[in-house]
């Protein structure tokens, strides 16, 4: 520019809402993160299986961390918002007031949340309808998702929610509403878990057939007749009182959301890979995978098995007295035993199959449970260690189920895109590269790392970049935004190894839906 004269920064606002706490961050144009908060929200778990949150604490929440990162910046440079958060399901009242989704009739708790099991009986009824909108959710419905919790309600909470319930929301769309004022739900929630179809709309019949025909009667006002693509920019931006809330100028643009996951997917799949000799440069987004490893793929399984083992007390006092995480201790220990085989050998006598609570994909089934084969009575930090090892691979081998069953169905991946929390690990990291691989044709894949860790949030501030009209599409965005940090390489010498761990992956869950098939036969 003449004379010297700087082009002003512009900066976007991402917000994320997981499943223990609330994130912001401040990025700038180019896809940097300088500024970032957090803050927990509350949860409750009234009975087993039962899973609730607060939606009034999900905004206050959310309205803490975005005054955090706004902190010291010119209001007048933030050009937009984005929202991104669990498949949670928020119930409000025709005025827009909390509904329980409780027995106890607590209002506060109107948010069933992802990870909720209740419906069993409910999606189980369901897919036995066998209606050709299961077709496009892998076959049969998992009970995270809407529908059944939806019947759920209805069937055990109506007159306290049902009956009187004006809305019901993905917790993204709640979100957005929360901001703007505007009712419209995302096209990322109602496909991915309400069974809208981006081509058809609504299915009337379906809604019939599974007992659910009120949606229908009412043209979908309470699940959203209004549907746009994720980044469209919403009615005329953000509200005067939500503006006051969080802490910025009203009329700042705001999203359409996205689910957290697919918004880590934006934050790190657009990426430029040129210059990096990987196989997916020039080839269309679809060779590229995203895998978000946060709580749902990965988190919770791991810390089951770490702090149930016994000798987790002395790993916790080791790893205090070193300043360092329980798993960075652990990864060092793994180096400090494994001799002179690679590490990953270790666990050449220890399976694991990591579904505790279910399997979401590829198989959809909840009734699959945890394994482990190869214990021995040991309960020292070397067994801990390995166990820990065997399940950072049950992961991966996770991943890899998941990828041969997506290229069974025609698509073609040459590259994973790592993102979340266990993407710092460099064991997990490895581990992916190693072991992804299509077993007896070639080594594992590539794993390319973001240049900012925190990828579904800035997933979240392209989402805003897109609404405020910086960009002319979410793939121009995404390509200015997402930068490529790493690249981890599979080490070739070691696929013998994991194609063999790979077959007995495989035949645990083999066994398990044979045992089951016993037990269940009447």
């Amino acid at each position: 520019m003449s004379g010297g004269e700087q082009k002003p920064k512009r900066y976007y606002v991402g917000v994320d809402v997981g499943t223990g706490s609330v994130r912001a961050a401040l990025v700038d144009q180019s896809g940097v993160l300088l500024a970032f908060a957090d803050h927990p929200i509350e949860k409750w778990e009234p009975q087993f299986n039962h899973h609730e949150q607060s939606s009034e604490d999900i905004w206050a929440a959310c309205c803490v961390v975005t005054k955090k990162v706004v902190q010291g910046i010119d209001l007048n440079q933030i050009r937009g918002l984005g929202f991104d958060a669990t498949c949670s399901l928020v119930v409000l009242d025709k005025e827009f007031h909390p509904l329980p989704v409780n027995h106890e009739g607590d209002s506060r708790r109107n948010v069933i949340m992802w990870l909720d099991h209740r419906a069993v009986s409910q999606v189980n009824r369901i897919n036995e309808t066998k209606h050709s909108v299961l077709q496009y959710v892998g076959g049969v419905m998992s009970v995270e998702m809407q529908a059944p919790k939806l019947l759920w309600l209805k069937e055990n909470l109506r007159e306290t929610c049902w009956d009187k319930a004006g809305h019901f929301f993905d917790l993204p769309d709640f979100l957005s509403w929360k901001a703007t004022g505007v009712t419209a739900r995302s096209l990322c929630s109602l496909v991915c878990k309400w069974t809208y179809s981006a081509e058809k709309g609504w299915d009337d019949s379906f809604w019939k057939m599974v007992g659910l025909e009120d949606f229908v009667a009412d043209n979908y006002s309470k699940i959203g007749n209004q549907v746009l693509p994720p980044g469209a920019s919403l009615g005329n931006g953000l509200t005067p009182e939500a503006a006051r809330d969080l802490g910025l100028l009203p009329g700042i643009a705001v999203a359409a959301s996205l689910i957290d996951a697919h918004a880590g997917g934006l934050g790190v799949i657009g990426a430029d890979v040129r210059g990096h000799g990987l196989v997916c440069e020039g080839q269309p987004v679809t060779s590229r995978l995203a895998v978000i490893c946060g709580t749902s793929s990965c988190h919770m399984g791991i810390d089951h098995m770490v702090q149930g083992h016994a000798a987790f007390p002395e790993l916790q006092a080791k790893a205090t007295a070193r300043c360092q995480s329980v798993y960075a201790y652990l990864n060092s220990h793994l180096d400090l035993i494994k001799k002179a085989q690679p590490v990953g050998f270790l666990t050449v006598d220890l399976h694991v199959w990591p579904d505790f609570h279910g399997n979401r994909s590829p198989l959809a089934d909840l009734t699959l449970k945890g394994m482990v084969t190869g214990l021995t009575l040991s309960q020292d930090l070397d067994d801990l260690a390995i166990l820990y090892l065997a399940t950072v691979q049950a992961i991966a081998l996770g991943t890899r189920f998941i990828k041969e069953a997506m290229e069974a169905a025609g698509h073609s991946i040459s590259t994973l895109f790592l993102c979340g929390g266990l993407s710092k690990n460099p064991l997990f990291v490895q581990m992916h590269a190693d072991i992804t691989g299509v077993a007896l044709s070639c080594t594992g894949m590539p794993v390319v790392l973001s240049q900012e860790v925190e990828s579904v949030l800035v997933g979240a501030a392209i989402l805003g970049a897109c609404a405020s009209g910086d960009f002319a599409s979410v793939q121009e965005a995404m390509a200015k935004m997402s930068k490529v940090g790493k690249v981890v390489f599979p080490r070739q010498e070691d696929k013998k190894y994991y194609d063999k761990k790979y077959q007995v992956f495989l035949k645990l869950v083999e066994h398990q839906m044979e045992y089951l098939a016993i037990m269940n036969d009447d």
